[in-house]
């Protein structure tokens, strides 16, 4: 039988800056890179932990647009970590800016938000709480009411 992988695939402008600020903010470590046309990079692959994230640089004239070219994104990369805290800072150290600090949630994780400087969104968790589903439902509820 053939596993199924989904690996995310990022346009970025500065696809080449993009890989090094995740190397800082995120322990990437490059895989690969393809130099295209006017120093640009067509493709290039970095790891983060076991998942795979492919780049390139934003190529318009081939309809290839990042999040900047379209003023944000829909789209968040959620990472799971061992320390949410920690983490997040080293990606605010390396220039992500802060979307929504990390805090407990009604769901069981510590969770927050960045956005890199290059337009992608990212979450970044740890699992603190093992909860059922009305568990959650309750806890939302509660969370609610005190808002």
């Amino acid at each position: 039988m053939t596993t199924v992988t989904v690996i995310p695939h990022l346009v970025c402008e500065g696809a080449a800056d993009a890989i090094e600020f995740y190397k800082k903010a995120f322990n990437a470590v490059e895989q690969m890179r393809m130099p295209g046309e006017n120093g640009r990079l067509m493709h290039a692959a970095i790891s983060i932990g076991a998942s795979t994230i492919m780049l390139a640089d934003d190529f318009p004239e081939y309809g290839g647009f990042g999040p900047k070219a379209l003023k944000g994104s829909p789209v968040t990369l959620h990472l799971i970590v061992p320390d949410i805290d920690q983490a997040f800072q080293q990606a605010v150290d390396a220039g992500a800016t802060v979307r929504m600090p990390p805090a407990d949630m009604f769901w069981g994780d510590r969770y927050g938000q960045v956005i890199d400087p290059f337009g992608h969104h990212w979450s970044l968790a740890t699992h603190i709480k093992d909860m059922t589903p009305a568990e959650m439902m309750e806890a939302m509820k509660q969370q609610a009411d005190c808002q």
